[in-house]
């Protein structure tokens, strides 16, 4: 009995992990995306935001481009688990500057207000944080172009 479930935890294992980098990757790549299709020019909500230093040194429209096309790159590069680690760590800094600059003030609103306004709290950006927390200190799992590469 032991054998056949050391069997199943081998054959399941870093499914976890494949599921979590498949569920962040693709919320920051289509978030990169809308960004990126909506165009260069930041709209004026994000214009007026008051962004943490460095990244307030930028002009606003520069870093709406940044941000979608970071967004975009590292969502993908997680969805294929390629530089995982380095994908998670640089969308920490997005979802940390997000939060500075629109959620935090917004309160604790969540899940069940996600499509409102009242939606717009910090807690789905720590939700996310966590989980890219998770694939920094764990890496990307068995089913990764990380994995395989290293081989």
């Amino acid at each position: 009995m032991n054998s056949l479930s050391a069997k199943a935890r081998a054959k399941i294992d870093g499914l976890g992990l494949l599921l979590l980098r498949l569920w962040v990757g693709q919320e920051f790549a289509l978030a990169g995306f809308r960004k990126l299709s909506s165009g260069w020019e930041a709209p004026a909500w994000f214009a007026g935001l008051d962004f943490p230093i460095p990244v307030s040194w930028l002009p606003a429209s520069l870093n709406w481009g940044i941000a979608g096309l970071a967004e975009l790159v590292l969502g993908v590069a997680l969805i294929i688990g390629l530089a995982s680690r380095i994908a998670a760590l640089g969308l920490i800094v997005i979802t940390y500057v997000a939060v500075y600059s629109v959620h935090f003030d917004l309160g604790w609103a969540g899940w069940n207000q996600i499509d409102s306004d009242a939606g717009l709290g910090f807690k789905v950006p720590l939700m996310l944080g966590i989980m890219l927390a998770a694939i920094v200190s764990q890496g990307p799992g068995r089913w990764s172009l990380d994995r395989c590469c290293r081989r």
